[in-house]
């Protein structure tokens, strides 16, 4: 069973893939030399800072079929309903659990929440023909039934996408969907055009290997904001040696050029299905031989989205009972330093209000 690790390609310390990183540093700074001059520093520097050891996972945890449920909280008698995190399939799931003070996990198991966080994983070439249902079938739901009662759902990005049919099947106590993509109509059409280009480019190559490798999801994210992903290492570059802001981009960009890649069809169904059919908002999405829908979740329901966020547009998630509004970035919301503020403690006080015990 792969649990959360670093991988060896993430050692190289680059963003990946590399020379198509260079190939937009040049395209974004062509007038532009001061910024030109700033990225390329601040990527010398990260590629070269001294990193801090890796925390390893929890001891505490359920396997199951590849993924595993890890426990975030101490160990103890509860009578609070579990708070099961749920990441994408692109990049690590420690996300939800860095270090440095910018874990959310750790957060709310700190407030008394009973705190449990979904690794998915590394895939083998066995498992091309898993999709995104198959995740929630045959990985996310069997976890979940490890559990001694109904969970509060937390999913995060396409996580929240895959928890929003979990919490419909396994009858969740309640749901939230943070930055959860579910109507990809929002999504201008310029985005969506270069997802498909995207796609096309590269799917002759991921059908020979069996998988999309997560260098291929990476350039699209790049491609949504080009710019930010330049500025953002420009900046780097004028931050302190060891401050905490420093260290915090190292984190957190150590993290986005980490990850296992997606399975073949998981990925022919985040670019055909989702992005391309929207079959998510229009209705014909089916997981475990039932369709999903918004309107067949009898739970409380609460969904998370940013103004700012140009990976999940805000026009792009679920419709739910309750809505949080943010303008943090898509990553920002729950690793920066104003994700305590604006998202962790009213995530918490959400999670108070529904997960009963004492």
């Amino acid at each position: 069973m792969a649990m959360i690790t670093p991988n060896d390609a993430a050692l190289q310390h680059g963003p990946r893939p590399l020379p198509l990183f260079l190939s937009m540093l040049w395209q974004q700074t062509e007038n532009d030399p001061e910024t030109r001059q700033f990225a390329l520093q601040g990527l010398r520097r990260y590629q070269q800072v001294q990193r801090q050891p890796y925390t390893h996972p929890p001891p505490h945890f359920v396997a199951g079929e590849r993924a595993a449920i890890l426990h975030l909280s101490p160990d103890g008698p509860t009578r609070k309903a579990p708070v099961v995190l749920v990441a994408s399939l692109v990049n690590p799931a420690h996300i939800l659990d860095l270090g440095g003070g910018m874990s959310l996990g750790a957060y709310l198991a700190g407030r008394g929440h009973d705190v449990w966080l979904i690794d998915w994983g590394s895939p083998s070439p066995e498992d091309a023909d898993m999709g995104l249902a198959g995740h929630v079938e045959k990985l996310l739901l069997p976890l979940i039934a490890q559990l001694d009662r109904p969970p509060i759902v937390l999913g995060y990005c396409l996580g929240g996408t895959l928890a929003i049919a979990a919490a419909q099947l396994c009858r969740a106590r309640a749901l939230a969907a943070i930055a959860t993509p579910w109507d990809f109509s929002a999504y201008p059409d310029d985005s969506r055009g270069d997802i498909a280009a995207l796609w096309a480019q590269h799917r002759g190559a991921c059908e020979q290997l069996g998988m999309v490798p997560m260098e291929v999801m990476q350039s699209g994210f790049w491609k949504l904001d080009p710019a930010r992903t330049i500025r953002k290492y420009a900046a780097y570059a004028r931050f302190p040696e060891g401050s905490a802001a420093a260290n915090a981009f190292v984190t957190v960009e150590d993290w986005a050029n980490e990850g296992a890649p997606l399975t073949l069809q998981a990925g022919r169904d985040l670019f055909e299905k989702l992005y391309q059919a929207n079959e998510t908002a229009s209705g014909h999405w089916r997981v475990g031989g039932e369709v999903i829908s918004l309107d067949a979740l009898h739970c409380p329901t609460l969904s998370v989205a940013s103004t700012t966020d140009r990976i999940v547009p805000a026009g792009a998630s679920p419709v739910l009972a309750e809505h949080l509004d943010l303008s943090l970035g898509h990553v920002g919301m729950i690793v920066s330093r104003r994700a305590p503020e604006m998202l962790w403690r009213p995530l918490s006080d959400w999670i108070a209000r529904h997960e009963g015990g004492a």
